[in-house]
């Protein structure tokens, strides 16, 4: 037997605030269960689900384990801007001239993500030989 990862789980300050900015990242829902004040806020979207659950401590180092977005339908310029809009805030950028690298922000709360190449850049910058174009 083997196990599957059901959700990514992320200690929180505010659980529904944080769910509710997460969800309009990945265009979904806070559940229907969930709603403001309570201590855990599910957002389930297309290929991964994530829990944010309320702990006392507040976030006092970077994560040990984060999140990569791929936009699916803008450049991940495009993405970038839209995420900082939302609250986001960027923390290092990685971006190079040449069209490869990402970008690190931070959520409302100070969790990092980044945000990668969409794959139709990718495609467009892909090795003739059919070697995988890097992030």
């Amino acid at each position: 037997m083997t196990s599957r990862v059901r959700h990514v789980t992320i200690d929180c300050a505010d659980a529904y605030r944080l769910g509710t900015f997460w969800a309009e990242v990945l265009g979904a829902r806070v559940s229907d269960e969930d709603q403001p004040g309570d201590d855990e806020a599910l957002v389930a979207a297309d290929g991964i689900t994530l829990l944010f659950v309320e702990v006392p401590e507040g976030k006092t180092a970077k994560n040990r384990i984060h999140v990569d977005l791929e936009p699916q339908d803008r450049t991940r310029e495009e993405e970038v801007e839209r995420l900082l809009t939302l609250g986001a805030t960027l923390v290092e950028d990685h971006r190079r001239p040449d069209g490869l690298g990402w970008a690190t922000l931070a959520d409302i709360e100070g969790n990092e993500f980044c945000v990668e190449r969409s794959s139709g850049e990718r495609a467009a910058s892909a090795p003739v030989d059919g070697a995988v174009p890097a992030p």
